[in-house]
Formats: C-alpha cells, structure tokens, sequence
C-alpha cells in the first residue's frame, strides 16, 4: 500500500516539476537574448502559452525566478570550467579552451543582463559576484600557479594581483560603459584581443611558443 501511495504521490508531482523546469528554461532562454529588464512575465507566459498565474504557482514573484536562473546558469558554467580543465593540454591551452566557452556565452548572451542583474535584482547579483570572486578567481589562480610551475608563466608573476586583473578583463565586456559599440568591434574580437595581450604578458618564451602554437591551429 505504502509504495502504491508512493507511485501516485511522484506521478501527481512529475507533471509540476516538469512545468517549473519549463518556465526557468524559457526564462532563461528569453534573458539571455533580450536582457532581464525588457522580459516580464507576461511575456514568459505568453511564449510557454500558459498562464501568468501558472507561473506564480511556483515562484513568488520574478525576483524568485531571476534568482533561480541565475543558479542554473552558474552550476552550468562550474561544470563548463572542469570540463575545460579536463580538455586542456596546459595552462596555456586552458585559456584558449576558456576563451571558446566565454566567445559561445556571448554569442548568446546580451551584455545588458549583468547590468539589469546589478540594478534590478541584487539578491541574484550577489550569487553571480560571490562567483566571480570565489570560483573564477580561484579557478584562474591555479591555472597561474601551474603555469609558473611548468615554466610557462614568469615565477615574479604575483599570482592573486593578476588573477584578479584577469577576472576584471573578461567581465568588462558585459559593461555596459565599456563594451564597444555594436558594428565596430564584436565582443568575440575583443575578448580574443584582451586574452592574446594577458598571455604575452604573464608568459615566458617557452610560454609563448604555445601561444603562437594555438594561435595557429
């Protein structure tokens, strides 16, 4: 009786778990491409073809829903960046294969949804800062030590001064005052020219070999 209970409690609750992962895929989808700010829930509703009220059936209110995203994209982009160290040949190579994740991200991604995330939703902004701050940077400082470590980087390199450099100089292109103007440069070209510059500039001469290396492949 007991598991028959079971049974029909997870069939009652696979339909709504399904529609709740639906509305943050939607959700999601819509701001990246738009902005946060230009998508409101009606337009959400409108694009899953249900109602407003569906919606609050399983979040408060959009803030709820920003914040849910925003964790979803963040446990996405954690696994993105082992599977980056995963594929990489060195530490030299493991900032070009990041580099081609950060190019796919933004060919997807509106620049505006990190201002509208600063704004608009703070709550969600801090989970992005805090991972930023904690495991990018920590991230990027252990590819510094194993770069000194293998001879690819200077040793004289102080590893958490130009951690935090490298950090400030991929996020700079999702703001808003910074960013190019659309036409003039796109943010691929200016994230490949910010990245080439940072590895001449940390790299030995062994270092660089493997830069041109990749470069040319």
């Amino acid at each position: 009786m007991e598991t028959l209970v079971t049974i029909k409690v997870s069939l009652v609750l696979l339909p709504n778990m399904e529609m709740q992962e639906r509305i943050a895929v939607k959700a999601q989808e819509l701001f990246l491409r738009y902005g946060i700010r230009s998508i409101s829930m009606d337009e959400i509703a409108s694009q899953l073809g249900i109602s407003k009220k569906t919606i609050y059936q399983f979040y408060a209110d959009k803030d709820a829903l920003v914040e849910l995203v925003v964790e979803n994209m963040l446990a996405d982009n954690e696994g993105a960046c082992f599977n980056t160290r995963s594929l990489s040949e060195n530490p030299v190579h493991e900032i070009f294969v990041a580099l081609g994740l950060l190019q796919n991200i933004l060919k997807v991604t509106n620049p505006a949804i990190v201002y509208d995330l600063q704004k608009y939703h703070p709550a969600a902004h801090q989970k992005l800062t805090d991972h930023y701050n904690k495991f990018l940077l920590k991230l990027i400082a252990e590819n510094l030590e194993e770069g000194k470590k293998q001879q690819l980087y200077r040793q004289e390199l102080d590893t958490d001064i130009i951690a935090r450099f490298r950090l400030m100089s991929v996020f700079m292109t999702f703001h808003p005052d910074l960013t190019p103007s659309v036409g003039k440069h796109s943010l691929t070209a200016v994230t490949e020219e910010i990245t080439t510059l940072f590895l001449y500039g940390i790299t030995t001469p062994k270092g660089q070999k493997l830069i041109q290396k990749y470069q040319n492949r």
